[in-house]
């Protein structure tokens, strides 16, 4: 089941700038992108549920200091991604 992903300004700041620094990442974190709409559960992506600040928050890797924030959503009623952030863990 694919789920849409519905980026937040947020998550859009966050890619260009990571991109800036990083640019050989771009296509690791296309491909992450597209496993997480195909199955946000693959155990390539290590999907987990943060604690503390960001209770209620999910993350999944895009490479070794590398993650993606999200939320599962509803949109038109489907379910969807929401993205938040991308980042290393700082």
């Amino acid at each position: 089941m694919n789920r849409e992903l519905i980026p937040t300004t947020a998550f859009t700041r966050a890619v260009r700038k990571y991109l800036k620094r990083h640019p050989q990442a771009a296509e690791r974190i296309n491909l992450t992108l597209q496993a997480l709409s195909e199955d946000a559960f693959t155990p390539r992506l290590r999907t987990h549920k943060l604690k503390g600040e960001l209770d209620g928050v999910w993350a999944c890797t895009a490479g070794y200091d590398c993650r993606i924030l999200f939320e599962f959503v509803t949109n038109d009623n489907t379910e969807a991604i929401l993205l938040l952030s991308i980042g290393t863990h700082d």
